[in-house]
C-alpha cells in the first residue's frame, strides 16, 4: 500500500535542503575569502600549502552547489503542488490568464460554486475565452444543482432565470423568512427556495404566506399557544407550523425535546444551557433518560467536584453531562481516573477523611 505524500511536507523538506546548502555554501565561501595567498616566490612551501586548502574549499562549494539547481527546480514544482492542492490556482497563473482566472472565479464563487475553481483554471490554461468557459461550466454537475429550478421552470414552459435573477429571488426569500424570526434552518438554504422558484411564486406572494402564517399564530387559542410555549415551541416555530407543517414537524419536535431536557436539568437545581440541551435533543436523549441523567448528575456533583479539587482536574456540570449522556471519552475517562484515585486513598491512612468527602452530594 502505498503512503500518499502530503505537499507542504514535501516542500517543507525541500526548503529545510535548500535552506542547508545555502548555510554550507556561505560558510566555505567565507573560508575561502578568509584565506591569505603568501609571496610564492619567497614561501614557496606555505604557497603550495595555501593552493592545495583553496583547492580542497573549492571542491567542498561545489559539492554544495552541484544540487542545488535541482533542489529549486524541485521547490518550484512543489510549491506548484501545495497551491494546485489548496485550490490557490491564481498563484500559478500571470498575467492575462490570471486576470481571467480571478474574474470568472469570482462570479462563480459568488453564486456559491466555488468548487469550480479547479476546472476554471484548467480551461483558463486551455486557452479559453471568459464567455466560452462561463458557457462550458454551466454544463457541469455543480452548476445544475446549483440552478436546479431552472430545469424544471423550463419543462414546464417558463423562462429560464439568469443567475442574477436567481439569487436576487433567493435573496428575497430569506430576507422574509429571517425578518419573520423562523427558526434557523427553515427555509434558508438555496434548496429550500427550489419549490418556490419553480412554481413561478414571486417574493410578494411567499411575503403573503408568511404574513397569513404569522396571523395564524396570533389569533390561535391562547391556552394552546401557552401550552405549546411551556414546551419550548415559540410563536415564530408555530409560525413556521402553519407556513409548511411538513418541514416544521422536525424543528418543533427538536424544541420540545430541547426543552423537556432543559425541564430536568432545571428540576435537579441544574444550569439549563439550551444550546447543549438542543445537541442531546439532535442524539435522541428522551426525557424519560433526562430526567434519570440529571438526577444521577446532581447526586454527583458536589463530590466529583470535590475530587476534582484534591486531584487537581477540573469538574463540572458539563463534565457530569458529557461522561452521563455521550460517554464521552474525555469527560468518562477523567471521571474513572478520580474515582480510582479515590478509592486507591481509601486503602490508606487517610482512607477515611476522603470517603466523608466523596460522601457529600448536591451543588457546591
Amino acid at each position: 500500500m502505498t503512503t500518499a505524500i502530503d505537499p507542504q511536507a514535501a516542500l517543507d523538506k525541500l526548503n529545510a535542503q535548500i535552506a542547508l546548502a545555502n548555510k554550507n555554501i556561505g560558510i566555505v565561501q567565507a573560508k575561502i575569502k578568509a584565506l591569505k595567498a603568501p609571496d610564492r616566490t619567497k614561501n614557496p612551501a606555505a604557497y603550495a600549502q595555501y593552493a592545495v586548502a583553496k583547492l580542497r574549499l573549492n571542491a567542498q562549494l561545489a559539492t554544495y552547489q552541484k544540487p542545488l539547481a535541482g533542489l529549486k527546480t524541485a521547490q518550484a514544482k512543489a510549491q506548484n503542488t501545495v497551491w494546485e492542492s489548496n485550490g490557490q490556482y491564481e498563484n500559478l497563473l500571470k498575467g492575462t490568464e490570471r486576470d481571467a482566472y480571478m474574474a470568472i472565479n469570482s462570479l462563480f464563487k459568488n453564486y456559491g460554486l466555488e468548487s469550480l475553481a479547479g476546472k476554471i483554471f484548467d480551461y483558463v490554461k486551455n486557452g479559453y475565452g471568459a464567455d466560452t468557459i462561463s458557457i462550458l461550466l454551466q454544463d457541469t454537475k455543480e452548476y445544475k444543482e446549483r440552478f436546479a429550478a431552472n430545469e424544471t421552470r423550463r419543462k414546464a414552459g417558463l423562462p429560464v432565470l439568469s443567475p442574477g435573477e436567481y439569487l436576487s429571488a433567493e435573496s428575497s426569500y430569506r430576507q422574509i423568512m429571517q425578518s419573520a424570526g423562523l427558526p434557523p434552518g427553515f427555509y434558508d438554504q438555496p434548496s429550500d427556495f427550489n419549490d418556490f422558484l419553480t412554481k413561478d411564486i414571486s417574493p410578494t406572494e411567499v411575503q403573503s404566506r408568511v404574513d397569513m402564517a404569522t396571523q395564524a399564530t396570533i389569533l390561535s387559542n391562547p391556552d394552546y399557544r401557552k401550552a405549546l410555549n411551556s414546551m419550548g415551541i415559540s410563536d415564530t416555530d408555530m409560525t413556521a407550523y402553519f407556513l409548511d407543517s411538513s418541514k416544521a414537524l422536525p424543528y418543533l419536535q427538536k424544541s420540545a425535546a430541547t426543552a423537556a431536557i432543559g425541564a430536568q436539568a432545571l428540576a435537579q437545581g441544574l444550569q439549563f444551557d439550551q444550546a447543549y440541551a438542543g445537541e442531546l435533543a439532535t442524539k435522541g436523549i428522551t426525557g424519560a433518560e433526562a430526567q434519570q441523567g440529571y438526577a444521577n448528575i446532581a447526586s454527583e456533583l458536589g463530590s466529583m467536584k470535590n475530587l476534582g479539587s484534591i486531584y487537581g482536574e477540573q469538574w463540572g456540570q458539563r463534565e457530569s453531562e458529557e461522561a452521563t449522556f455521550e460517554g464521552l471519552g474525555t469527560a468518562a475517562e477523567k471521571k474513572r481516573k478520580l474515582q480510582s484515585q479515590e478509592r486507591g486513598a481509601f486503602s490508606g491512612t487517610t482512607g477515611g477523611a476522603r470517603a466523608g468527602l466523596a460522601g457529600k452530594g448536591g451543588q457546591h
